[in-house]
């Protein structure tokens, strides 16, 4: 099947953003357009980040201001998954957050109690983090609290370079701990059940779009989505020549204005 057929079929584009569409506040060449046509031609459209240290409707607000059509619906956050799943598995249970107040307020509103002495302790990425909260998260895990984690990217590209991500934290307290977490967001079946389950799009008819193998790419290869990489971000041509075999892409382009003219 060529790239055109390939793209043909699909009916959903789940974006990345962070490398995928832009860094920081720098939008990249052509991605407001390829955004537009996804809308013009009659698909769907979700961007999905990993990144749970703002709200979903600050990256609306962000996606809004810098030109791309976006309303609260078409953004999803490895923090919804979260909340989603511990509303189903563990509705009413206290979690002990070591995550930003942004996120903190996306699990109260979620209806989630958060509390110091919890059974449960869910680690994400968290430019506010201290000693303190590490120390908390890991004598909660030693005495036999669930350890849960939004995602698990270990850097966050950013205009300068990469800072560490909610990966790094939970390797941090894995160290200390010896325990690892559950991961939620890319590459995990809970994120292509809710996007299933939002979009009402089966899944072979949709396309994940990222820079990240072992999230991006990794969630289309194992949960039955078109796995699309772009170049614009975090993966290198060497990187590429050495993934392991589920974090090969179906189709590659150097940015997402190379698939604009498939659409």
């Amino acid at each position: 099947m060529t790239t055109a057929e390939k793209i043909s079929e699909i009916e959903l584009f789940v974006l990345d953003m962070d490398g995928t569409i832009y860094l920081g506040d720098n939008v990249i060449d052509g991605a407001r357009e390829f955004c537009r046509k996804i809308i013009d031609s009659g698909r769907k459209l979700i961007y999905f980040t990993n990144n749970a240290s703002k709200a979903p409707q600050d990256y609306v607000n962000k996606l809004t201001r810098l030109g791309f059509p976006c309303e609260r619906k078409n953004v999803v956050t490895s923090g919804d998954v979260t909340t989603a799943y511990l509303n189903k598995h563990h509705k009413g249970e206290s979690v002990y957050l070591v995550g930003t107040k942004n996120l903190e307020n996306s699990f109260k509103e979620a209806g989630i109690p958060l509390s110091d002495d919890a059974k449960i302790v869910v680690v994400s990425f968290d430019l506010t983090l201290t000693y303190e909260k590490l120390e908390r998260a890991c004598t909660l895990i030693r005495n036999g609290a669930i350890f849960y984690s939004t995602h698990p990217d270990i850097n966050c590209p950013t205009p300068d370079g990469f800072i560490p991500d909610s990966g790094a934290i939970c390797g941090a307290i894995s160290l200390s701990t010896g325990k690892q977490p559950q991961y939620f967001g890319k590459p995990y079946a809970q994120t292509a059940e809710m996007i299933e389950l939002l979009s009402g799009v089966e899944r072979s008819k949709t396309a994940m779009v990222g820079d990240r193998l072992y999230t991006d790419i990794a969630l289309g290869k194992k949960n039955g989505l078109c796995a699309v990489l772009v170049m614009s971000g975090e993966t290198t041509e060497e990187m590429l020549e050495n993934a392991k075999p589920e974090e090969l892409p179906d189709l590659k382009f150097g940015s997402v204005k190379d698939i604009t003219k498939y659409l």
